[in-house]
């Protein structure tokens, strides 16, 4: 409420003295929802996201059904048998725990994928939005999409259509 407050707070006294500055506000969920190389970019990440999980799942079901089988044979093994067994089964889980890092950690082939498809397209929209705040005088163009702080927004001012045109499509 205090940051409402200091908003309107600083509008008020911004246009009071004849600074105010001008405002508008973009939905980049809209703008990206209506461009077709993005969907199909999400498309393929998200079939590649499937595809590796359900890699990562199977071997999940290995190791289970080894440690189940370990379990019931267990009584039957010597010392040494039991201790390679269990190596064995720990082995596999780091195995799987490397892949799983591999496809979805902090730098993993998901993350490069989604760099490599996505961020071009978030970037154009970017430069589009820089544009026309440039073009049209705007100090600042807020983000409905991520809904943080707008309380309300005039659609007159959403400028969300505009960049789609600028980047040649039709909503």
């Amino acid at each position: 409420m205090k940051k409402i407050f200091a908003v309107v707070l600083f509008a008020a006294l911004t246009s009071a003295f004849g600074l105010a500055q001008k405002f508008a506000y973009v939905d980049t969920e809209y703008i990206l929802g209506n461009i077709p190389a993005y969907k199909a970019a999400q498309e393929q990440i998200d079939k590649l996201s499937a595809d590796w999980q359900k890699e990562v799942e199977a071997k999940y079901a290995d190791i289970d059904k080894l440690y189940k089988n370990f379990q019931s044979e267990k009584v039957l093994l010597t010392e040494d048998m039991k201790n390679k067994r269990e190596e064995d089964i720990v082995k596999k889980e780091q195995e799987v725990k490397d892949l799983q890092k591999k496809y979805f950690g902090r730098d993993g082939l998901l993350f490069k994928k989604r760099q490599e498809l996505i961020k071009p397209i978030q970037d154009e929209v970017y430069n589009a939005v820089k544009q026309l705040a440039q073009e049209q005088g705007f100090a600042i163009i807020f983000d409905t999409a991520s809904n943080q702080g707008i309380v309300y927004s005039n659609p007159k001012n959403d400028k969300s259509d505009e960049i789609l045109q600028r980047l040649g499509y039709k909503n």
